[in-house]
């Protein structure tokens, strides 16, 4: 395969030369109260352009069989990666799979390469990965090698598959002896640095013991027809935690991990929550408590789910929860969690109070007002309007049949952040998308047209991906793309985070996982004010480093943790 502009980060950062960044002392913080246009301000439009801009794909969940099985309820999500390293970020969608004859066969999973303009081609076949071989639900991200070229696990039923990027345009499918051995029901993945030796390791989430010898008849539908069976209906299983060796092999440590038995798990993030520099584990569960893992810095998690307060819903019971994010919705540098849950149940945003103590501020924030008609998947957190807070983005669908309370199919949501006193429901005014109803499953965000503001990426269950283009009227003009480039503590430093203080604050968290089955991207985008004179860049590093920027430039710039000693920063100009 011939792919233009190859070239590494390295190559990129060296072909463009360096902005010298000063080593000043500490400077004077600024007040961490978010400074923030008016709802008024922000005109949101989104355009759909998956057809024209080359993205033809659709999940398939195997239900033209007539097994009204639970597999065919979760489908499936996708990955942000820039395949090819040339700077712009191409998407992997999961394929699902088929399921006639009670025989399990896997989809190709869908690989675009973004050309630039949202011109994308599928490149799935010339790049080696229609060899998928489980019926398949996630895609998980990462560099588990350390060659500056993002790797992705597939996660499914019957198996995981770990697809090895060769450099050239190309994948190579690990076999099992690379240690990956779990043949649980994986629906989502994540990966992130657990015990501190600098080299990613993987956290599965598993979802119930579903099986072809474990397939209750449940009557729900019209005349007394089979209806898909809720998750009650099955006992939860345990997750796995895989540390890499170093090697490029893992080990299973999940025994070892201190998980929690039973979990319904369907999203996962890894992040830093509380501040401690090692990464902690959020999961979300279908039906049972969602789990929160503190991290002791060596890969030992203790669960702190119920202590935390991020585990359950705000009546204190477990909510039906799918979608995960983390964002700082109320800009004080700490970390909140986002869980998006089944219908007649808020979805719950849990403020962190400070060592892993969190609040369900779901009511205070306005969320009741949104309505309980909506069963959520795939979720992201980001600025997409501009004014210098995060919004949200959700995608909606139905899991069973024949709903009593909703549609099958469903809108999703768009809530805009009003200064992080509340979220406001927007989505009537996000586009014609967004006024259209859709089997809605795992989510993504990315600059994907290198235009500084944020679009989204939507898988669905039987219906074509969706690609929007945002063309909201942005508050800030000016903007700020930071990709963090790990030496020591992972290519992908997940842990990381970068706080922006200027007139207001920002924050950024580098996180594994995420949304549903999903990974989103590793840039973090920031809105610029028009002065930049007393703008001051926080980057803190796994490994305890907090590095302080001052006179950055805008733009997509590369921070490599190898020049925190002598500040330089990467300008790379937009592909």
């Amino acid at each position: 395969m011939t792919v233009e502009h190859r070239f590494t980060i390295l190559q990129l950062m060296l072909a463009v030369g360096i902005c010298g960044c000063s080593d000043p002392s500490q400077p004077q913080q600024p007040a961490l109260t978010p400074s923030v246009s008016p709802a008024s301000a922000s005109v949101w439009a989104f355009r759909e352009c998956a057809a024209e801009s080359g993205v033809s794909f659709s999940y398939e969940n195997g239900e033209e069989s007539g097994n009204f099985s639970i597999l065919e309820s979760l489908g499936g999500g996708l990955a942000v990666l820039d395949l090819d390293s040339d700077g712009l970020e191409d998407l992997c969608f999961a394929g699902g799979g088929t399921l006639l004859d009670h025989s399990l066969q896997s989809r190709q999973p869908g690989l675009f390469r973004n050309r630039g303009q949202l011109n994308f081609a599928s490149v799935a076949e010339i790049a080696g990965i229609s060899a998928a071989k489980f019926y398949n639900h996630g895609i998980a991200r990462t560099d588990y090698d350390g060659d500056g070229f993002p790797d992705f696990l597939i996660t499914g039923y019957g198996g995981v598959q770990l697809f090895r990027n060769c450099g050239d345009g190309t994948f190579e499918l690990q076999d099992q002896n690379c240690g990956l051995d779990d043949q649980q029901w994986s629906s989502s993945g994540a990966w992130g640095d657990l015990n501190g030796d600098g080299h990613p390791d993987l956290y599965l989430a598993h979802y119930v013991d579903w099986s072809w010898e474990n397939d209750p008849f449940c009557e729900r539908g019209p005349e007394g027809g089979r209806e898909i069976c809720p998750p009650r209906s099955y006992t939860g299983v345990t997750d796995s935690v895989y540390l890499s060796n170093g090697d490029g092999t893992f080990h299973n440590a999940t025994s070892t991990a201190g998980l929690s038995a039973e979990g319904k798990g369907l999203g996962v993030v890894i992040c830093d929550l509380d501040g401690d520099f090692d990464n902690d584990i959020y999961v979300t569960n279908d039906t049972v408590s969602n789990f929160l893992y503190e991290n002791d810095g060596t890969g030992v998690l203790q669960d702190v789910s119920l202590a935390s307060g991020a585990s359950l819903s705000s009546l204190g019971v477990p909510d039906g929860s799918m979608g995960v994010d983390v964002c700082d919705f109320n800009a004080d540098a700490q970390p909140d969690l986002w869980v998006v849950n089944y219908e007649r149940e808020s979805n719950a945003l849990y403020q962190n109070a400070g060592r892993l103590a969190f609040r369900h501020v779901s009511q205070r924030m306005g969320l009741n007002a949104v309505g309980g008609l909506f069963v959520g998947w795939g979720t992201c957190c980001e600025d997409f309007d501009g004014d210098g807070d995060e919004d949200i983005f959700v995608s909606n669908g139905h899991v069973i049949r024949y709903p009593q309370n909703a549609p099958l199919n469903q809108q999703p949501l768009l809530l805009q952040n009003e200064s992080g006193k509340r979220l406001v429901n927007v989505t009537e005014s996000g586009g014609s998308w967004f006024q259209r109803q859709h089997m809605g499953r795992g989510a993504v965000a990315a600059d994907l047209d290198s235009d500084g503001d944020v679009d989204l990426a939507v898988s669905a269950t039987l219906q074509p991906a969706a690609l929007l283009e945002n063309q909201t009227v942005r508050s800030r003009s000016r903007w700020l793309s930071v990709i963090l480039a790990g030496t020591e503590t992972g290519r992908e430093p997940v842990g990381a985070a970068v706080i922006l203080k200027t007139d207001s604050l920002q924050s950024g968290f580098l996180r594994g996982g995420g949304s549903y089955g999903s990974t989103v991207s590793n840039r973090l985008m920031f809105a610029l004010p028009d002065d930049l004179d007393d703008a001051v860049l926080e980057i803190r590093w796994p490994d305890g480093v907090v590095q302080v920027i001052e006179h950055f430039p805008e733009g997509l710039v590369v921070i490599r943790e190898s020049d925190r000693e002598t500040n330089r920063c990467w300008s790379i100009p937009s592909p």
